[in-house]
């Protein structure tokens, strides 16, 4: 078959978008060199973490590049193909060796990746092929409600044994806001979200560690040395930041044993205790800037599919954005779901920005009178 029909037209992507995602990055490898600092010292080397989320930002960009000049097009034919391969990646966890007690990662022999991050941009590469070749008909509980349900109920499931319930929060949210997008009744949406409101209410009594979360969350000063002990920390650290923080490097939040891994998940605490309100205010400014970009990318797109694609890989990294900011700000139970762009995490990082690339190859395409 010819690839011919799968050119891009010779048109300049956005290129707005793309150098808001390559700062963020930056500032990420800056924050990431802060807030492992302490932790990169204790095994000799202060650059460890910064060194390889560099490597995973070089890797990210190549994905990025290569996914712009790939027609988006080209994936609604191969979605049924992504969907086995994500399946096989879910499964394949098990049987790898476990990853700090867990089964998340993929041991490759040279290094380890967590499949999950590949698994949710497939997915919504699947959904939005199948949304958009279903139509109407979407809206029929047997042709689109029941096979819909299935699908999550499959992929999360698949998800939660390993087990991580951030990313399936996260995945399942995108996909519902897909959903919706390609024209679910209202009545679907709702009984949808009574159903998995209860589902995960009922996720939450089964594990004894997210009973302990959730009581945690909802009294941390109950126990401010133990279990509320993390949560206690970055709620002092982000309000001794003030407006203008206590300087680049000088924050204590790392120092502080009790915080695990804070270059990851509970990096925007070491924002706000180092760099300030304001800053950190002009931090989520910029991200916000960059999710309302990449949802104009999708809404400019010329096709359905196009649409839907782009939405969902936008969605993906907003959610994740809203979740992480909401459990430091404790406004949720921290989950584990690391920042984009900004938290260390190689395959999160190489992910996201594989997603961007889809976004700029949607931009290559987009109807500039919409």
């Amino acid at each position: 078959m010819s690839l011919e029909k799968y050119r891009n037209r010779p048109r300049q992507i956005d290129w707005i978008f793309a150098l808001l995602a390559v700062g963020l990055a930056l500032f990420g490898l800056v924050m990431v060199l802060s807030a492992s600092a302490y932790l990169a010292g204790t095994t000799g080397d202060v650059y460890q973490f910064v060194s390889q989320q560099s490597i995973s930002l070089i890797l990210g960009l190549v994905a990025m590049v290569i996914m712009s000049f790939i027609d988006y097009r080209a994936w609604r034919n191969l979605a049924p193909i992504i969907f086995f391969g994500l399946l096989i990646l879910l499964l394949g966890v098990f049987v790898s060796p476990e990853c700090r007690g867990v089964h998340r990662c993929l041991d490759l022999g040279f290094s380890t990746i967590q499949p999950t991050e590949i698994v949710k941009a497939g997915f919504i590469i699947y959904l939005a092929a199948w949304f958009a070749r279903l139509g109407p008909t979407v809206q029929d509980l047997r042709r689109g409600v029941i096979p819909f349900t299935i699908l999550l109920a499959i992929v999360g499931g698949l998800i939660m044994l390993q087990p991580d319930m951030g990313t399936t929060v996260t995945l399942l949210g995108a996909s519902v806001v897909l959903f919706f997008l390609a024209g679910a009744r209202y009545a679907h949406m709702s009984l949808g979200a009574v159903l998995g409101g209860l589902l995960l209410f009922g996720l939450i009594l089964i594990a004894p560690y997210r009973l302990a979360r959730l009581e945690t969350f909802l009294s941390p000063a109950d126990d401010p040395l133990g279990a509320g002990y993390q949560t206690t920390q970055i709620g002092i650290a982000i309000g001794s930041g003030g407006l203008w923080g206590l300087g680049f490097g000088q924050g204590k939040l790392k120092y502080l044993g009790y915080v695990p891994e804070v270059h990851t998940d509970s990096i925007f605490a070491v924002v706000v205790e180092e760099l300030g309100f304001l800053r950190a205010l002009l931090v989520l400014g910029i991200l916000l800037w960059f999710i309302l970009r990449g949802y104009r990318i999708a809404r400019s797109a010329p096709d359905l599919f196009g649409r839907l694609l782009g939405a969902g890989m936008m969605t993906l990294i907003a959610a994740q954005v809203f979740i992480n900011l909401s459990a430091i700000l404790h406004l949720i139970p921290l989950t584990g779901v690391p920042l984009p762009f900004v938290s260390y995490g190689g395959s999160s990082l190489v992910a996201t920005f594989a997603a961007v690339g889809i976004l700029l190859s949607i931009s290559r395409a987009r109807d500039r009178n919409i």
